[in-house]
């Protein structure tokens, strides 16, 4: 049982750290400067957590993370960050766990490019809601894709080829 209680103290801890990583790459700061705004590299952090976390801690990493963000430095998206990064994070999260469990990375990659797809959607439709204007979303629309696209490759870079996925499962199963 106290095995099963360090475990979980693990978990949430990353879970908060990856969340706490996500708040500080929604800042301008560690941003892309682009016409009409910025590349956000909190799509990079969200893809990561996303592939070692279960889809709860994933949501609570990509959703309520970019909520709090949001809340804090553009509070006019909070809620569209929060479906769109909640729903990319759910996704990556269940197709890397839960599919081709054989082949984990073809699986983390899939969701990953899902997650991505997922993101730009939830996103382009919040723009028409949030600023009423079909022609403003679409203005943005290749900044988004690019923005996911940036994610997908970083976060799964730094999961797959910088050896963050075995570290992150080695610490889980010294502690399980």
């Amino acid at each position: 049982m106290a095995r099963n209680n360090h475990n979980l103290t693990i978990r949430l801890t990353l879970t908060a750290l990856f969340m706490a990583m996500n708040i500080v790459m929604s800042l301008s700061l560690f941003s892309i400067p682009v016409p009409g705004g910025h590349l956000y590299l909190c799509d990079a952090v969200i893809v990561l957590a996303s592939i070692l976390l279960n889809p709860w801690e994933a949501f609570i990493v990509g959703g309520v993370g970019s909520f709090l963000g949001d809340l804090m430095f553009y509070p006019v998206a909070m809620y569209v960050s929060l479906v769109a990064h909640g729903l990319q994070a759910v996704a990556i999260s269940v197709i890397s766990h839960y599919t081709l469990k054989k082949h984990p990375r073809i699986a983390s990659g899939i969701g990953a490019v899902i997650g991505a797809a997922i993101m730009v959607t939830g996103y382009t439709l919040g723009k028409i809601y949030v600023y009423s204007t079909f022609e403003y979303a679409m203005m943005k629309l290749p900044y988004e894709i690019l923005q996911g696209l940036l994610g997908v490759i970083v976060g799964f870079a730094l999961c797959w080829h910088f050896g963050i996925h075995k570290a992150f499962n080695k610490i889980l199963q010294r502690e399980a």
